[in-house]
């Protein structure tokens, strides 16, 4: 009898999805699911983001996709998706969240949402189409795709919790250095032109000419690890695996279509290398690449097709990740964590002078023809007038002991550098453009230092913000790393 009851108690706690340890205690068991939802427009044109001009785009190079992977330790579910645009913003991922979180139950807090930071995508919201410069007729196609998105990411998060089953996961590091490269450099006095705005205060150059004579140093470094997290179903069969790498994006993309980048192109190509099945879902976040690109700016420009940069790149990136798979040890019994907070932060005004004179240029001048100094002008218009804060959400999560931190900015490389060896889990990586875009975050160092990324209008917030946005992700690690 009491053998039948033992058979018995293992039974029922197989069919709850509970596994038995070494020793007795009953464990739950891991699941994972993954998904990706295809978000390429169906209409043409449509405009693309990242650029200071208009640029319509007449169809697809490759597709965009929304990529996501739900994970369940028994007690906690977490969802995590990259998006296949420049940035969206967080109304538009609000959005997606709720519609997920009405259909999964997954509360929206516990979902981490970002974009690859591709400058080949249209926007993600109509108004964004020509980046605060009303000249250019809103069109269907836009509100369309806008629609098509906010679905798209919902969607991709919903069919990967619905097909959660028991899984292990696990996690490896490794490192790609001769691809990543400082992209502000100190350069000889009087070669840095005006700013926008017209000053001319900067100490160093974003995106200096290749080879030119004026280069001195690179202004900060670069973050060349790889992080990834890979999932695999119980069979050991490959589920997913996210990646993360501290790298702009590469660009050279055919003129007037859409692409996802070399993160889309690492996606196929990681697939290929590990054999997985199709519905293997691989993904490549985006780390603290704020001043980091794949320039070397002391080489002449490489004469390369279309596309051939992105395949180039996105190959290494799969090499590292494939080389770096074996030493992974997938475990079936893992326990989650995630933790977010709300940080009010200051926003930045340009003073009564600045104001009036940007209300003059944008009145005289032809946008057509000087689109940058347009669009800063109205960009500093648009602080003048707005609002004084703005409220940023901020993410840390676990696996295991790996720990993941999600921000809402174009963060410079220092800053995640910094929480990497302050962070107490091991490894640990953060992923940019998170929950929102919030546009460049500068250290205060780099501010003292100008340059494009520092300008108002490309940096909104206030000087501190990187500090204390560190601050509060610290916290939230040191939080999810206990429980």
């Amino acid at each position: 009898m009491l053998v039948r009851l033992v058979r018995l108690s293992i039974g029922v706690a197989l069919v709850l999805g509970l596994s038995l340890s070494c020793g007795g205690a009953l464990e739950q068991q891991f699941r994972a699911g993954a998904a990706k939802v295809d978000i390429t427009p169906k209409a043409w044109p449509v405009p693309l983001i990242g650029n200071f001009s208009f640029r319509p785009a007449v169809g697809a190079h490759d597709p965009l996709h929304s990529r996501a992977i739900v994970l369940d330790d028994g007690s906690v579910e977490l969802a995590i998706a990259v998006v296949d645009s420049c940035y969206v913003a967080r109304r538009v991922l609000d959005q997606a969240k709720q519609l997920a979180s009405d259909s999964t139950g997954i509360p929206t807090s516990r979902m981490l949402i970002s974009a690859t930071h591709t400058h080949t995508a249209p926007p993600a919201a109509a108004s964004e189409g020509t980046r605060g410069i009303e000249t250019q007729d809103l069109s269907e196609n836009e509100s369309a795709y806008g629609e098509l998105l906010v679905r798209g990411i919902a969607d991709s998060i919903i069919e990967a919790h619905r097909r959660l089953e028991p899984a292990e996961a696990g996690w490896a590091s490794t490192e790609l250095a001769d691809e990543v490269f400082n992209r502000r450099w100190h350069v000889e006095p009087g070669s840095i032109p005006p700013d926008p705005h017209g000053g001319t205060t900067d100490l160093v150059r974003m995106n200096p000419p290749r080879q030119s004579p004026d280069l001195i140093r690179p202004a900060g470094p670069t973050d060349p690890e790889i992080i990834f997290l890979s999932v695999r179903t119980a069979a050991g069969e490959p589920l997913a695996l996210l990646a993360n790498y501290s790298l702009h994006y590469v660009g050279g993309i055919p003129p007037v279509q859409v692409s996802a980048d070399y993160f889309g192109e690492f996606a196929r190509q990681v697939t290929d290398r590990l054999g997985a099945g199709a519905g293997f879902v691989g993904i490549l976040s985006n780390g603290t690449s704020g001043d980091i690109n794949n320039i070397d700016f002391t080489k002449p420009r490489p004469d390369v097709a279309p596309f051939e940069q992105a395949r180039r790149v996105a190959g290494k990136v799969a090499d590292r990740v494939f080389d770096a798979y074996p030493s992974i040890e997938h475990r079936g019994a893992l326990s989650l964590a995630m933790a977010e907070k709300e940080l009010a932060l200051g926003l930045r005004k340009p003073t009564e002078e600045r104001y009036a004179h940007a209300k003059k240029v944008r009145a005289a001048i032809d946008h057509a023809k000087f689109p940058r100094e347009a669009i800063y002008a109205q960009r500093a218009i648009d602080a003048f007038e707005g609002p004084e804060s703005v409220d940023v959400k901020l993410q840390a999560l676990r696996v295991g002991e790996l720990g993941i931190a999600a921000l809402p900015f174009e963060t410079f490389v220092e800053t995640g550098l910094d929480l990497k060896s302050k962070s107490p889990l091991k490894p640990m990586f953060t992923i940019e453009l998170a929950n929102g875009a919030e546009k460049y975050l500068p250290t205060p160092e780099h501010h003292d230092l100008g340059g494009y990324e520092t300008w108002l209008g490309t940096n909104i917030v206030e000087r501190q913000a990187s500090v204390k946005i560190a601050e509060v992700l610290l916290e939230l690690l040191n939080d999810v790393a206990v429980r």
